[in-house]
């Protein structure tokens, strides 16, 4: 037994050894996460059982509560300022509307620039290293991820068979070079978010919206739409964000296996946009139907002519609206986009 008389040496031997002896304090993570739109069933499906195992999944003593934005009342628009604040510690959102805050952000997924999923893979890796450094520094945020919806089509009211048939009608976007592009069909862009195009299209605020074939038909836009012109615009890329302050307080070891545990779920959401857009196709159209709502929309494939117009417009219209309003907020906005993405697809912005 030790007394009065225990030389201060020998405590503190003890001590230590007690120390040794005991099983190190396990980091405990507690997080708040905001996912997109809950009409969006299967991407939220799959990300309510990313966080329901992710503590199984990577050992960490982490706990993930996760909500919707549209159940919490926040407007997809605020997802970048929440995240930065630390509002929520993780946000889900749409590069189209954060950009919005940032032009440099839609440099992504610039219309038109990625005809197909494997180019646009391409691209997001070219572009995936000065995104992220753009996020951190701009919205204290760490990105995740980066991955598609899913091809952005016209789903549009009566018969529309291409281009000049959009001359004169409104039709719903949701970015400025999407805007820019409407307007060069002679059509005239409205900006709604997701949630107000369904009574947008009822009421004859528009006649025909952009988004994907899944989120298309899970909001029942075939409802209120009869032609799906299969003229693929964009990605609709997504990204996960945590807040840095966040992220850094973590251990080196919790933040790997988390990132470890994003890259999977990343890969998981491409795998999804390679497969569910084209299901969903075919139950909007009359077609075998499985996993999605059955509808009877008139299916209309671009002709050579509306590609042509398309990739043209990206030269003329597209890089130029874009590296303006960008170089205006960051001068070195159209150079970076050149030496990444620009050089990927041949493509120059002069």
């Amino acid at each position: 037994m030790m007394n009065s008389k225990t030389p201060t040496r020998l405590l503190g031997a003890f001590t230590a050894a007690a120390l040794l002896a005991c099983p190190a304090m396990a980091e405990e993570i507690q997080l708040r996460a905001l996912g997109l739109v809950s009409t969006h069933k299967s991407h939220t499906a799959l990300e309510r059982s990313f966080y329901d195992t992710l503590a199984e999944e990577t050992g960490l003593d982490i706990t993930v509560n996760f909500n919707p934005l549209d159940v919490l009342g926040v407007d997809m628009q605020d997802t970048m300022r929440v995240v930065r604040a630390g509002t929520f510690d993780i946000v889900e959102t749409t590069i189209g509307s954060a950009a919005r805050d940032d032009p440099f952000l839609e440099g992504l997924d610039l219309i038109g620039v990625s005809p197909n999923i494997d180019v646009l893979e391409e691209t997001v890796e070219a572009y995936r290293e000065v995104f992220s450094q753009r996020v951190e520094e701009k919205f204290n945020a760490k990105v995740l991820t980066l991955w598609p919806f899913g091809p952005q089509i016209f789903y549009c009211k009566g018969d529309v068979n291409g281009i000049a048939d959009m001359e004169g009608l409104r039709v719903r976007s949701y970015t400025a070079t999407m805007s820019a592009l409407v307007e060069s069909f002679g059509a005239t862009p409205v900006t709604l978010q997701f949630a107000e195009v369904y009574p947008a299209l009822q009421r004859g605020v528009a006649e025909c919206a952009i988004t994907s074939p899944t989120s298309g038909n899970t909001g029942n836009w075939p409802e209120v739409t009869d032609s799906l012109y299969m003229l693929s615009v964009s990605w609709s890329v997504q990204t996960h964000l945590m807040n840095l302050d966040t992220w850094n307080a973590m251990s080196a070891d919790a933040q790997a296996k988390l990132m470890a545990a994003y890259s999977e779920l990343e890969d998981q959401y491409w795998e999804m946009a390679r497969i569910n857009n084209g299901k969903a196709v075919k139950c909007s159209t009359g077609q075998d139907c499985e996993e999605y709502l059955p509808f009877n929309m008139t299916e209309v494939t671009p002709s050579d002519a509306d590609l042509a117009m398309l990739n043209a417009s990206v030269a003329d219209v597209i890089l130029p609206t874009w590296a303006e309003s960008c170089n205006a907020n960051f001068p070195e906005c159209s150079q970076i986009w050149n030496d990444t993405i620009g050089a990927v697809r041949g493509l120059s912005i002069k």
